[in-house]
């Protein structure tokens, strides 16, 4: 049975899962009916932090133009240019037991692709979540409804892995960003 989590929850996620290796992260989301001339383009994206939230590299921004991270630790599945169709629009895999040492947080996060020019926004989005499966048999483990709490961000930081005491934990950020991907990718270090 999934963990539903309310904004600014922290669970733990391997100490009551004991061997948990191999998960998967979906993200999922509709777009209101507008008259705005474009179509939605969401994009999922993980980075990979040290203790200080930034980056080590820019290939720990792991995202559509850099599908999987070097030590094999995290791997995008593709992007959906639509969010058409019932569940996870987007996938990140990610092997814990492959995470680099110096990684204390893999933060994740949702953008609107050319949200400015297509005068696009958050507010203008329902049903988003997040969720996390175990790979190997596909039971939920967590499951994070965003909410409406958003109006002209596009950008939000849905949110994050960490490594405490040794096991990994799971905080239900849903934090709206102004300035969109590369306001984002500015506030953990990727160079842009």
């Amino acid at each position: 049975m999934a963990v539903n989590l309310t904004k600014g929850q922290k669970v733990d996620l391997t100490k009551t899962n004991p061997g948990l290796k191999n998960i998967v992260v979906g993200l999922g989301w509709d777009t209101n009916k507008y008259d705005g001339g474009s179509d939605f383009d969401l994009d999922a994206a993980a980075f990979l932090l040290k203790g200080d939230g930034k980056v080590n590299a820019d290939s720990d921004f792991i995202f559509y133009g850099n599908l999987k991270h070097e030590s094999g630790s995290v791997e995008h599945m593709g992007d959906n240019l639509t969010g058409a169709g019932d569940g996870d629009d987007e996938q990140i895999r990610i092997d814990l037991s492959k995470v680099p040492a110096n990684i204390e947080k893999i933060d994740f996060s949702v953008t609107i692709y050319d949200a400015e020019e297509r005068r696009q926004n958050f507010g203008q989005v329902s049903n988003a979540y997040i969720r996390i499966f175990n790979e190997a048999d596909g039971t939920e483990l967590l499951h994070f409804d965003l909410g409406e709490d958003f109006s002209i961000e596009t950008a939000v930081v849905v949110a994050e892995l960490y490594k405490h005491n040794g096991e990994w934990k799971f905080n239900a950020i849903g934090s709206g960003f102004g300035g969109g991907l590369k306001a984002l990718c500015q506030n953990f270090g990727v160079n842009v």
